[in-house]
């Protein structure tokens, strides 16, 4: 079967292409621009073109006939006349979203799905259960949406049991599925374009867990949407005496640890310390919270719940924290305005790029950071900013000088992350 990845760049397709290449199908696949991603599925022998146009698929297609389309959510969005999905239509080629063909491979090859599902964390935590199996001596195949140091973004194992997914509530993607466990990081009603109101937020939440054999999930979450317990519900407390057993940096770490911990101890037979102790030693996630260069790091915090966890984390290493803030798209942008408001405050300086734009309504006014900064409380140190040199000088010298600078930078291609790696000497 060929499958053709339109978006094959993403943080989400491209692990399920990989997945989809090792697993013996025919991938090939097309994005808008060049990033580290398309670099990452040319090495690992994965054909893609750049420019989404007509005549690039139609050469794919006539070279290998193409069986099944799968499209990004943001593709479809954006433009309903995308020259690759008009072809699709009128060639009557199967189109799909990423969850379709998943589901497809997880049953052809009897996998039982353990989904990280939450607003923010969903990919360390992931992550964190695909290294703690692999210490555990766990065979497992997996899908993240980050790169790690310890496997591909995306994997098949054949001979696994388990398949580890990312589940992602954006476009309501996680209710295609039926998980055998699910950990649920946190919850904070984001995705507005999606969920209009916080109470869709949750019961698009609570339908999943109501999908899940068996859900993990902090006692503060059950509460916050309102979650009926019961014997498919493990409720962890925030006074866990194992959080205090967990080393790693950040409270929204440890606790995503503690979630993890229980998923493995869950199919495994180890104890709860030893798994602990595996995760104690989790290297960490490409872009959570990941050391470009000394004193410069990169995240992809973009809500303020994940703003807040991140600047707990780097205070715990550094009491001089400098934040360059890339907001991720102008339409999330005009549902936050107002939520940041002291956010910031634990920053020493905060230099507040131009949204990363992505799946934008065109007839909405497009913010600057002037506007969204008029909006901080007069107690945070903020200034506009652009991606140049002027920038990247500051960032080179507020490190010199002792600060951790923390880049949060929520897009891809084009992104300050992006800039950052083309600009600074990566060790």
């Amino acid at each position: 079967m060929h499958i053709y990845f339109s978006g094959i760049g993403g943080a989400g397709i491209g692990p399920l292409a990989l997945i989809a290449h090792q697993a013996g199908y025919t991938v090939t696949g097309s994005d808008k621009t060049e990033s580290q991603y398309t670099e990452y599925l040319r090495r690992h022998g994965i054909t893609l073109h750049i420019g989404q146009t007509r005549d690039k698929i139609e050469a794919a297609d006539k070279q290998s006939p193409i069986d099944w389309i799968v499209m990004s959510s943001a593709i479809q969005l954006e433009n309903p006349q995308h020259d690759e999905l008009v072809y699709a239509q009128e060639k009557n080629i199967k189109i799909s979203k990423r969850d379709a063909l998943l589901n497809e491979i997880i049953s052809q090859k009897n996998l039982e799905l353990l989904a990280v599902a939450g607003t923010h964390g969903k990919t360390t935590t992931t992550a964190m259960l695909i290294w703690g199996a692999q210490k555990l001596g766990i065979p497992v195949s997996y899908s993240v949406g980050a790169k790690i140091s310890f496997g591909d973004m995306g994997h098949y194992e054949p001979g696994s049991k388990y398949f580890i997914y990312e589940c992602d509530e954006f476009d309501r993607n996680f209710l295609q599925f039926s998980p055998k466990i699910s950990g649920i990081t946190t919850i904070d009603w984001d995705h507005h374009d999606i969920y209009p109101t916080r109470e869709e937020y949750k019961e698009a939440f609570r339908q999943f867990i109501s999908k899940s054999q068996l859900s993990i999930l902090f006692v503060k979450d059950t509460e916050y949407i309102e979650l009926a317990i019961s014997s498919s519900i493990t409720s962890l407390s925030e006074d866990d005496e194992n959080l205090k057993k967990i080393t790693l940096h950040g409270e929204h770490n440890r606790r995503n640890a503690l979630v993890a911990a229980h998923m493995l101890q869950t199919i495994s037979d180890a104890s709860l310390d030893t798994i602990v102790e595996i995760l104690n030693d989790f290297p960490g996630t490409q872009r959570r919270f990941e050391k470009i260069v000394e004193n410069i790091y990169s995240d992809y915090a973009h809500t303020p719940e994940e703003i807040a966890a991140t600047l707990q984390l780097a205070k715990e290493l550094n009491n001089t924290v400098v934040v360059v803030y890339e907001p991720l798209t102008n339409k999330r942008q005009h549902f936050m305005q107002e939520q940041y408001n002291d956010i910031f405050e634990p920053a020493t300086k905060v230099y507040w790029t131009p949204s990363y734009l992505a799946r934008e309504d065109p007839n909405q006014h497009i913010l600057t950071p002037s506007e969204l900064i008029a909006g901080l409380s007069p107690n945070t140190n903020a200034v506009s900013a652009e991606l140049n040199d002027d920038l990247l000088n500051k960032i080179k010298e507020h490190a010199a000088n002792g600060a951790l600078v923390l880049c949060m930078a929520g897009g891809g291609g084009g992104s300050l992350d992006e800039y950052l790696r083309a600009n600074l000497t990566v060790q």
